[in-house]
């Protein structure tokens, strides 16, 4: 019976710090950079559009992407904070 117990709980182990663990990670660190988002920030949406925010609510996010172009998109499309101009993509 040992032999059969033993194994199953290493792969569990496996899978929770493989999978599991870094998932949860991420996770948190996406839900707490949209609690911290606020006007003014240069952000980028899971489609790829770069702008600034213009105005924030609880769950929609006003961004101007070009002068006198708005869009509104929903909170939880935010992706992250664009990349600075001039540095590379591979860093």
């Amino acid at each position: 019976m040992w032999t059969f117990v033993v194994p199953m709980i290493f792969m569990v182990a496996i899978f929770y710090f493989m999978l599991i663990r870094p998932q949860q990670k991420k996770s948190k660190d996406h839900r707490q950079l949209l609690e911290n988002l606020k006007r003014g920030d240069k952000v980028i949406t899971n489609g790829g559009i770069i702008g600034v925010i213009i105005n924030i609510d609880d769950q929609i996010v006003n961004l101007e992407v070009a002068d006198k172009v708005r869009i509104e998109v929903g909170r939880s499309y935010i992706a992250g904070f664009a990349p600075k101009k001039g540095s590379k993509g591979g860093d």
